[in-house]
């Protein structure tokens, strides 16, 4: 073994511990600081779910602030909204997530844990800098198995709920796993009421839910998470000026807070890659340095067209579209959203502040 590695979270120079894994011990001095505290601890806990203290509600807070700040309140273009988290389930299907919001779920059948095939995928190319040729190459993260995965199958993404006394297909809920579509069926209503016309963003801070199929890496990927996400309706045609804008302005952000430039970085989808509303999706990554990748999503931006508003005005019958008097036409905006997760910009801010001191 070579030198013993030294750490201290935030700068502080009272407690000091040897490391074995980076991220392990920043979930155990996050747990004394009282930044954040395994949910439900006292009846065992539950995978995945985790309580801020109170300095971690505190950093949590300044970070929304500072999103709010700046994306809102400090632009003249942007306004704010604060839509329910159950919408009618209409809306999901009308968004193409009933249909089409699920991951590939592989398990492994030596030792049964389940995966995303995706993640495997990816982690596997980040490693041997090539795409493997089917799950067989890959050994399982967990008992290193290799050739034991099931053919992938899908799994919503969906967490479902019921309203009223009768757990039937009538009362069928879910619980939104994005906050961006309770933006874009107030579109018109915000439009209208603020006075606003394209170029104008509608920015939203709260909660969404992903029965997401590993989730890990502390606060990085759970299925309760919040978000702060924007969208920024433009006239089509200057949808991709407006995208590199969006991706410089918000790169530009993490840097001013601090956050350390080399650790940041443009990943641009593969077309084949991209969702199905996005023309191009970019994200701010932060190195992480999880084990099996080094970088995770930080932020993503896309480009999401004109899908969202067609998609709603098709299947509500409400029309989504702007009517521009100065040229006498019509037409449905497009839409450049930055998506942050607040979980996600809490756990960088913490880790970039986490040094390590060789003794």
């Amino acid at each position: 073994m070579g030198k013993p590695i030294f750490l201290r979270l935030l700068n502080s120079p009272d407690e000091v511990i040897v490391a074995t894994d980076r991220l392990e011990n920043i979930v155990g001095l996050a747990k004394r600081r009282g930044f954040v505290y395994p949910s439900s601890e006292i009846y065992g806990g539950l995978r995945a779910s985790w309580d801020y203290g109170p300095l971690g509600v505190e950093l949590k807070n300044n970070v929304k602030r500072q999103w709010w700040k700046s994306m809102v309140m400090g632009r003249e273009d942007v306004v704010g909204l604060d839509s329910c988290v159950i919408l009618a389930k209409e809306v999901w299907e009308a968004s193409g997530h009933v249909a089409t919001f699920s991951d590939p779920l592989t398990e492994c059948t030596a030792c049964n844990k389940r995966y995303r095939a995706d993640h495997l995928e990816e982690a596997y190319e980040a490693k041997h800098k090539k795409k493997p040729e089917s799950l067989t190459e890959i050994n399982c993260p967990a008992c290193g198995n290799k050739g034991q995965f099931t053919v992938p199958k899908q799994f919503s993404g969906l967490l479902k709920t019921f309203l009223g006394p009768v757990e039937d297909e009538s009362g069928l809920a879910y619980l939104r796993p994005e906050t961006a579509q309770g933006i874009f069926i107030n579109f018109d209503q915000v439009m209208t009421t603020s006075r606003k016309k394209p170029p104008f963003g509608i920015g939203q801070i709260g909660k969404s839910f992903r029965n997401e199929i590993t989730p890990g890496n502390f606060i990085f990927r759970t299925r309760e998470f919040e978000q702060m996400e924007m969208e920024f309706f433009v006239v089509p045609g200057s949808d991709e000026e407006w995208h590199q804008y969006w991706i410089d302005t918000r790169l530009a952000w993490y840097v001013d807070l601090g956050i350390n430039p080399d650790r940041l970085r443009i990943y641009d989808h593969p077309k084949e890659k991209l969702s199905h509303y996005s023309k191009r999706t970019a994200d701010i990554e932060y190195k992480f340095e999880f084990a099996g990748t080094e970088w995770g999503e930080l932020e993503g931006i896309a480009n999401r067209t004109d899908f969202d508003l067609k998609a709603h005005s098709a299947a509500s019958g409400k029309d989504l579209s702007y009517f521009d008097q100065e040229k006498g036409e019509r037409w449905t905006p497009y839409v450049i959203e930055p998506a942050a997760g607040v979980d996600r910009c809490t756990l960088t801010f913490l880790m970039d502040a986490f040094t390590e001191d060789e003794a």
